[in-house]
C-alpha cells in the first residue's frame, strides 16, 4: 500500500468516505479482510489529489466501481473529524505523527449491477465480503472510534437520498 499521505499541522490525515447506496436506499457494508471489522469504503488522500480524485479512486481500489458505474449524489460540506486510539497511531513517511483522520464524504448512487462490486480488482485486497444494509446499520456495527463521524456523516447525506429517492419513485 502506497504511504504519500499528508497529515496536516493539527495531526489529522486527510481522507475520504464512500457510501454507495442502491435504488432501495440500502448501503454498501464491506468487511475488512481477515477481520470481522465492516465498514464503509474509504482512504487517505494523496498528495496532489483533490478529494473527488481519491474518492474515485479509492472506490476502484477497494470495491472495484468505476466513475461511469455510479452517480454522485452528495457529499459532506466539511471536514469530519475523528482521533485515532493509540494502537493504531502511526506517522507517515516523514515522521509526522497522525492522531487521527478528517474526512470528507461522499453519498454515490450505484447506477450498474450489483455484480459490479468487485472486491479483488486492485491487490493487495482491503475487503472480503460486502452486502447490503439498511441506512441506519452501520452505526451499531462500525467500530466504537468512528461512531460518531459515521452519525455525523449519515445524517448530513440523509437529505439527499431522500431527494433521490422521490426522484426515483
Amino acid at each position: 500500500m502506497r504511504d504519500d499521505s499528508v497529515i496536516d499541522e493539527q495531526g489529522y490525515r486527510p481522507n475520504v468516505g464512500i457510501v454507495v447506496a442502491n435504488a432501495a436506499g440500502q448501503l454498501l457494508w464491506a468487511r475488512r479482510i481477515g477481520q470481522n471489522a465492516w465498514q464503509f469504503p474509504q482512504g487517505g488522500i494523496h498528495a496532489g489529489e483533490t478529494p473527488e480524485e481519491a474518492l474515485y479512486r479509492e472506490l476502484h481500489e477497494e470495491v472495484g466501481l468505476l466513475p461511469d458505474q455510479v452517480r454522485m449524489v452528495a457529499s459532506t460540506k466539511g471536514w469530519l473529524r475523528y482521533r485515532l486510539p493509540g494502537r493504531y497511531r502511526r506517522s507517515n513517511q516523514t515522521g509526522n505523527p497522525c492522531i487521527g483522520q478528517k474526512q470528507r464524504w461522499f453519498l454515490l448512487q450505484l447506477t450498474a449491477e450489483d455484480d459490479a462490486v468487485v472486491l479483488d480488482r486492485v491487490q493487495p485486497q482491503e475487503f472480503e465480503d460486502w452486502r447490503w444494509v439498511s441506512y441506519w446499520y452501520p452505526l451499531s456495527q462500525v467500530i466504537v472510534f468512528k461512531r460518531e463521524v459515521y452519525r455525523r456523516a449519515l445524517k448530513e447525506l440523509l437529505p439527499a437520498l431522500d431527494r433521490l429517492s422521490r426522484d426515483v419513485a
